[in-house]
């Protein structure tokens, strides 16, 4: 068997959607298994674009995608990604949802939408598309399941009983007009019968897979510093990056994670490393950095090799692939965070109080930078001597092998180390 999970190491926007493209082109399976249409994957193909937000990145490549059980699926948003998708020429005939991934309903979109507008300064940054309440309602064991579209009387009561609890908050505490529930199982039955002849038992079909000695690609959205039990709570996702398959660890055989050269982070939370003013803004414009999805700027920092070595050892990293170095060509000396003084104690490993590392100060270790640009260096002997040992460093820090370097954002723009 071959299972491969690609997991974000900072706080997402790594760069993990070109890298699963990239390995996708082998693999049979590719199955996205948390979160939902609050994290885009950005893929560029032959210098075309590509913005995905509920599908696998690999769907542009003929293994079978799947959206797996722990993710929760906007039914319109995943329509209209599909329809994008064949307008552009790209087949879509080899996606496939879980039974068992919930499904985002108009309430949860609303009611995300008032809490973040009534939070104030208890604000956290949510993208307001409804994730964190239809996590909220699978935990409290209210939800709607893929499995309910199949049978559009079942799926009318709980739409029902659901409704009448969430416009009782709606209206009541909010003091927002109530939704209407002949409207929503309209919209929802109409959806229903564009999907249902993609919604299967996906656990059978996964494990059958590897058990078959099929390559199975597991694709993580966000990374572990939003995780819900590992990441900066409360300032997080609303599930973990970290699992949700429905495999048994046993069938993994590599963890690679994705880092980015420096660090980001979007919405509200602390940042130990952030870089203010011109020169954040700066990295911030050689980068790129905005988000696929929402196009907010993100928050651009050094390389925090502290959350490094944590998101190591959580996800239990066999290789690590790095993204974005091309960036750094030119800025001079460079930093990477190797550990946290707070109340003038040194901390090597991530706390668990938020509050700790808003008080943080990052423990800086300097590195000589390089000037020559090296987005079209193929081989790793090729690099300048200096980024060489920009990445050999995060290697001992780390303590984890760096097998693939992005230096664009072409699929081809890679330099392979070693194989993954």
């Amino acid at each position: 068997m071959a299972g491969y999970v690609v997991v974000g190491t900072q706080w997402g926007d790594e760069g993990k959607g070109k890298i699963i493209d990239v390995l996708a082109d082998r693999a049979d399976y590719v199955v996205r298994f948390q979160g939902g249409n609050n994290a885009g994957h950005t893929v560029v193909v032959n210098g075309e674009k590509f913005i995905l937000k509920l599908l696998p990145s690999g769907v542009l490549h003929g293994g079978t995608c799947i959206i797996g059980p722990g993710v929760v699926v906007d039914p319109k948003v995943l329509l209209d990604e599909l329809a994008s998708l064949e307008t552009r020429g790209a087949r879509t005939d080899h996606v496939l949802i879980s039974d068992r991934a919930h499904v985002i309903m108009p309430y949860h979109v609303k009611l995300d939408e008032l809490k973040e507008v009534n939070a104030g300064e208890m604000k956290i940054g949510t993208t307001k598309k409804g994730i964190g309440p239809c996590y909220a309602d699978k935990i409290w064991r209210d939800g709607i399941r893929m499995v309910d579209l199949l049978d559009m009387d079942k799926f009318a009561k709980k739409l029902k009983y659901n409704l009448e609890a969430k416009n009782e908050i709606i209206t009541k505490i909010y003091g927002a007009e109530p939704l209407d529930y002949d409207k929503i199982l309209a919209d929802y039955t109409e959806y229903a019968n564009k999907i249902r002849h993609r919604i299967i038992d996906t656990i059978p079909v996964v494990n059958k897979a590897l058990d078959e000695d099929k390559l199975v690609l597991f694709e993580g959205a966000q990374a572990l510093m939003l995780d819900i039990n590992y990441g900066t709570y409360p300032f997080v996702t609303s599930s973990s990056p970290t699992t949700g398959a429905g495999v048994s660890p046993r069938k993994i055989d590599k963890g690679i994670g994705v880092m980015k050269a420096y660090t980001t982070r979007v919405g509200e939370g602390p940042f130990v490393t952030e870089l203010h003013g011109e020169f954040g803004e700066k990295v911030r414009q050689l980068g790129g950095e905005y988000g696929a999805v929402t196009g907010r700027p993100r928050r651009c920092g050094w390389l925090d090799l502290v959350v490094g070595k944590y998101a190591t050892m959580i996800n239990g990293l066999t290789d690590i692939v790095i993204t974005k170095i091309d960036v750094l060509s030119g800025l001079g000396t460079l930093k990477i965070c190797t550990a946290y003084e707070v109340d003038g104690e040194i901390y090597e490993f991530m706390p668990a109080d938020t509050e700790m590392l808003y008080r943080a100060k990052p423990v800086y270790e300097e590195l000589p930078g390089w000037d020559e640009d090296i987005t079209q260096v193929k081989c790793y002997d090729d690099l300048p001597e200096n980024c060489k040992k920009y990445l050999k460093r995060i290697e001992e820090i780390v303590g984890c092998p760096i097998s693939v370097v992005s230096v664009g954002p072409d699929r081809s723009q890679n330099i392979h180390i070693r194989e993954i």
